[in-house]
């Protein structure tokens, strides 16, 4: 093996230029406790833009808290959180039987080298990602999978699944409880839609009208438009749990349509970070709010048994070579798909 790899590697905050596609990138060595995948495919997420511009800055974009962690990002660095590939190297404290094992990689990690981390980090931003021929991770982090889905497909899973999956676990989403999910067309939206119709609730998505076919081909038993108000459609106090990526100005209208004791939680704010709350809603509606970034423990694990159970599907909707990263970008900016772009590697 060559001690070299290609990839994409992220040189700053900043617009497409701060990506640059090269050939003589160092080949990562696993450590003890670590493995080496050859990815296959990896798929594009809106956290990879907003790591890359910097979005998550709460100082105006300054640079020393634009990571996941809320700390500095070091560059240059490889991007991608979203990964299907095959382990062709492990560490001395790593069970041989391992390589050649087909793996989806948790994209949120708590373990480094075996060691815990005491602030998780995410791929893509704390350390590298998917952006490449090769990504080393821990051993733990690197799921198995069963499965007669290709990388492409599989790779358009983990990131946007699991976000999705973790905020269904956190808001304990049960058979029969009505759930209503924002932002249903993207990859985490589309992604609850099915995770959360898999568990036996009653989804309703709000969407554009030109995406609500496939959305109750997905498993929402309905749709609303997103100029919609949602308590003037479906009743006030008539969902159980609200599943939202967007927040934004309507971001009130969704506290509107919870039952009391309903449950509402947040993984994105793609129309805006600021909002407004009335705390006599919150408390008078004893609602629980419930902020998702790092994965419950049985979160990712069970996100594999649905996908070797055939409970889901891929949602693949575009394919870009690596070197293509930017044309990607640009398309997933567009917002005019629903499910994944994903880039083969």
């Amino acid at each position: 093996m060559t001690d070299c790899m290609y990839g994409v590697v992220m040189t700053g905050h900043g617009d497409y230029d701060a990506l640059s596609y090269r050939t003589d990138l160092p080949k990562p060595k696993p450590r003890e406790r670590e493995v080496l995948i050859r990815v296959g495919a990896a798929g594009v997420n809106n956290t990879d833009i907003n790591t890359r511009i910097g979005w998550y800055s709460k100082n105006d974009g300054a640079s020393e808290d634009a990571g996941w962690a809320g700390t500095a990002l070091t560059f240059p660095r490889i991007q991608g959180a979203d990964m299907c590939g095959e382990i062709v190297e492990v560490g001395s404290n790593v069970d041989v039987t391992r390589l050649g094992e087909r793996v989806l990689v948790e994209p949120c990690l708590q373990r480094v080298n075996g060691e815990p981390l005491e602030t998780p980090w995410y791929i893509g931003s704390e350390c590298d990602g998917g952006f490449a021929q090769y990504v080393v991770v821990d051993a733990s982090h690197a799921y198995p999978i069963q499965s007669t889905l290709s990388d492409v497909e599989l790779a358009s899973f983990p990131c946007s699944y699991s976000a999705a999956e973790n905020m269904l676990t956190r808001a304990n989403v049960q058979q029969g409880d009505v759930v209503l999910v924002t932002g249903a067309s993207g990859g985490v939206g589309s992604a609850a839609v099915q995770l959360a119709k898999a568990r036996g609730a009653r989804v309703i998505a709000v969407t554009s009208a030109s995406k609500e076919q496939m959305l109750l081909e997905l498993g929402a038993e309905a749709t609303l438009d997103r100029n919609d108000v949602p308590a003037a459609v479906l009743g006030q106090n008539s969902v159980d749990v609200v599943i939202d990526l967007v927040g934004g100005d309507k971001w009130p209208e969704l506290l509107d349509v919870l039952r009391p004791k309903g449950r509402y939680a947040v993984s994105g704010a793609i129309a805006g970070p600021i909002v407004e709350l009335d705390l006599r809603t919150l408390y008078l509606k004893d609602l629980s709010f419930f902020g998702c970034t790092v994965l419950e423990p049985e979160v990712f694990g069970n996100l594999v048994k649905r996908i070797e159970n055939g409970d889901i599907k891929p949602l693949v909707t575009m394919e870009f070579p690596l070197e293509s990263i930017v044309d990607a970008q640009k398309r997933f900016l567009e917002k005019s798909h629903v499910g994944k772009i994903v880039l083969t590697v």
